[in-house]
């Protein structure tokens, strides 16, 4: 399904200008990618679409699917501001609250996780330095 898409998106880039659904569809193919360079560049062609669309719509899915892609590239507070620029559009959009909420437990547990790292980092360097001192005082 990836290799029609991308051929699809290919084949109206070389005749000039792709067509929003095929841009839309290679993007959403590429944002679905275990690659993390296919991610971002189904990223960016998404954002390209949400700066050219013209109906909210159209707006409301790039919204979403833009939070998804920031959100598998971990790049967590760009996913937390679409999928809250696409609850300000629908509040009641049931995909939308699922995905913030999944965003905002994984910046938690990640900004946990992350001070563990740098909290142990410093332990660790504070126990050379005492022990640097311990032994220059011998």
């Amino acid at each position: 399904m990836f290799q029609r898409f991308e051929l699809m998106y290919n084949e109206q880039v070389m005749r000039g200008d792709p067509s929003e659904k095929a841009q839309f569809e290679y993007a959403w193919c590429l944002v679905r990618s275990k690659y993390v360079e296919d991610m971002k560049h189904g990223v960016a062609l998404l954002e390209d679409l949400f700066k050219k669309a013209s109906d909210d719509d159209s707006r409301r899915d790039y919204l979403y699917y833009l939070a998804v892609g920031y959100t598998r590239i971990k790049e967590y507070p760009d996913a937390l501001k679409y999928a809250k620029a696409l609850l300000k559009i629908e509040p009641g959009n049931v995909q939308g609250i699922q995905l913030k909420n999944y965003i905002n437990d994984k910046m938690k547990k990640e900004g946990i996780l992350g001070m563990a790292i740098v909290g142990g980092a410093a332990l660790a360097i504070g126990g050379l330095v005492g022990l640097g001192v311990a032994l220059s005082k011998k």
